[in-house]
């Protein structure tokens, strides 16, 4: 096969007969010409097929084709101004590789369900396929930040013998001769890793049996968790600011093309600079308050409360400082105020929730083993966990970020199951 040449790089062979393969977009037709549009993953360009300039087979074959055929469509690169791609392809021949008949995906308006149940065709439209790079872009770039920042990518295992965020929303299996749970988070052992490397994080599919049908939940998800010893809750805010303007830059400097496709309001994204407002949970719950929402200090800052609280801002705000009784048995308590916990909560604005969420993990042992008692959790399932706090125990703290809430905050969308190839939901597991 001759030399692989991608529609992205068309623009090195200006004034050069190529052959491009791909797959029909789109196509329309004008007495002797057909306008073809041609996409291959990295981008898409208009083939122009005039009848004058091919055999009267390669002018009928173009005039037939069908939505998703696949094509090697040979032809000479011509400048083309009024092209988002600045370049077209005066077609010399094409050749058929893959007929397409009946696509069900039409340029047609469908419904979510019908898009959902073909979805793996749906990844292939305009939309889809920006969504898919921006979030390679963000995992890319978080990689890249703790690279940079010298901290080493520890892997956490997906079977594990009990919960680390609550036992309402675990996803039970048989493990030979017990039960085991598909992981929720990495967290507990990222602490491990990170009494043994100091900065770790560690970076993997994560599952919570929630039914929840709201658009930024999802089954299961990609979570990225660091962890750092010697950082208390002040160091982990910080850092969690550190790492979405990072984020957000990378996208901003190598996708604006994709967010513009996908009629991003780019402005929104580039007011996320540090440092982030901070205020307490008390402080949230007197913010919701005075915007007539009625939680009460103890109650769970929920969805619809996290966008009120973050309507007040014009960028991330970081909520800490949470009640005991509504965080996890790790989060260590606030010495000066034991009713609540060296908690923290990173809440997006324009409606995008919790981004990150962290804490300052309980370092004394008699405190950890009382708080996983007091929530009955089994003391057993925990003993290797207690242990990093009888061997040499210190401060340390850590958040964990799902990757596709960012992608959907970044992306501007309107449900979370676009920001993912393969979605699943409380109602979904196909295809």
């Amino acid at each position: 096969m001759s030399e692989k040449i991608y529609i992205n790089h068309v623009g090195q062979y200006l004034g050069k007969e190529v052959t491009l393969r791909g797959w029909l977009y789109n196509m329309r037709s004008s007495g002797k010409l057909h306008f073809l549009q041609l996409r291959d993953g990295s981008g898409i360009i208009q083939c122009v097929v005039f009848k004058g300039n091919v055999t009267p087979e390669v002018f009928e074959r173009a005039g037939n084709l069908t939505q998703e055929t696949s094509l090697a469509v040979t032809g000479l690169v011509k400048e083309d101004k009024r092209s988002p791609l600045g370049f077209e392809l005066d077609v010399k021949n094409i050749e058929i590789i893959g007929p397409s008949v009946d696509y069900p995906i039409t340029p047609k308006e469908h419904g979510d369900a019908f898009l959902m149940f073909n979805r793996h065709l749906w990844l292939r439209s305009n939309k889809q396929t920006a969504i898919l790079k921006v979030r390679d872009e963000i995992i890319t770039a978080i990689r890249d930040f703790f690279r940079e920042r010298e901290f080493t990518l520890v892997d956490s295992p997906i079977l594990t013998p009990a919960a680390c965020e609550g036992k309402s929303t675990l996803f039970e299996t048989d493990y030979f001769d017990e039960k085991a749970y598909l992981s929720q988070s990495g967290q507990l052992y990222a602490e491990a890793a990170a009494m043994a490397l100091g900065k770790v994080y560690c970076f993997g599919p994560t599952f919570r049996a929630e039914k929840s049908k709201t658009r930024r939940h999802l089954t299961e998800f990609w979570m990225v968790e660091p962890e750092v010893a010697f950082n208390d809750l002040n160091d982990n805010m910080e850092l969690a600011e550190d790492f979405i303007v990072y984020i957000i830059g990378r996208v901003l400097r190598n996708r604006r093309a994709e967010l513009q496709l996908l009629e991003r309001d780019i402005s929104k994204l580039e007011k996320v600079k540090k440092p982030f407002p901070r205020i307490s949970y008390t402080e949230a719950i007197k913010i919701l308050n005075d915007l007539g929402n009625p939680t009460e200090w103890g109650g769970d800052i929920g969805g619809d409360e996290e966008t009120l609280v973050s309507s007040k801002f014009d960028r991330p705000v970081i909520i800490h400082r949470y009640p005991t009784d509504i965080k996890a048995f790790y989060m260590k308590r606030d010495p000066q105020d034991p009713k609540v916990v060296l908690a923290m909560d990173v809440i997006g604005p324009e409606g995008a929730g919790e981004l990150i969420g962290g804490s300052q993990r309980e370092d004394d042992y008699d405190a950890l083993l009382a708080r996983i008692k007091e929530q009955d959790l089994p003391v057993e399932a925990f003993d290797w966990y207690l242990d990093l706090r009888k061997y040499g125990s210190v401060p340390h703290s850590g958040f964990g970020m799902g990757v596709e809430r960012m992608v959907r905050w970044i992306c501007g969308l309107h449900h979370v199951r676009e920001t993912i190839p393969f979605a699943r939901m409380m109602d979904k597991i196909r295809p």
